[in-house]
């Protein structure tokens, strides 16, 4: 394993406990050690920038999907500073997988996320 595909995915590993933190004080410190200051995250559904900003985006994903998890599908691929992987949010209590979709994230020179540009795959009705 070369040490740019330890980077991409020490990053996205750091992504996705940001991603699966609960409490607001795990939250905020991983979403600190993934991103940096001025990071910015954006989907079809959403524009942010800044740790408070994608920590407060993170904390309305976990309201509208209560008792579910961020899981990533497959490998990470990168090259230079860019990364890309696939992901699905899947329910803890049945398995299903009502969201998935894929991300592109750039990292700086530290090795956290700059940007995520976010793609949405499969999305329910509503949501």
């Amino acid at each position: 394993m070369s040490a740019n595909t330890d980077r991409y995915e020490s990053a996205v590993a750091r992504y996705f406990e940001a991603w699966n933190a609960g409490e607001p004080e795990a939250l905020a410190k991983a979403v600190a050690a993934a991103w940096s200051v001025e990071g910015t995250y954006t989907d079809p559904l959403a524009t942010v920038t800044g740790h408070a900003e994608i920590a407060g985006l993170i904390a309305g994903a976990h309201e509208q999907f209560p008792g579910f998890a961020f899981r990533p599908l497959g490998a990470v691929d990168g090259h230079h500073d860019t990364a890309r992987f696939a992901w699905e949010l899947v329910s803890e209590a049945d398995g299903t997988a009502p969201v998935a979709g894929f991300d592109v994230i750039t990292l700086d020179a530290d090795g956290r996320i700059r940007s995520v540009l976010g793609f949405l795959d499969r999305v329910p009705a509503g949501a």
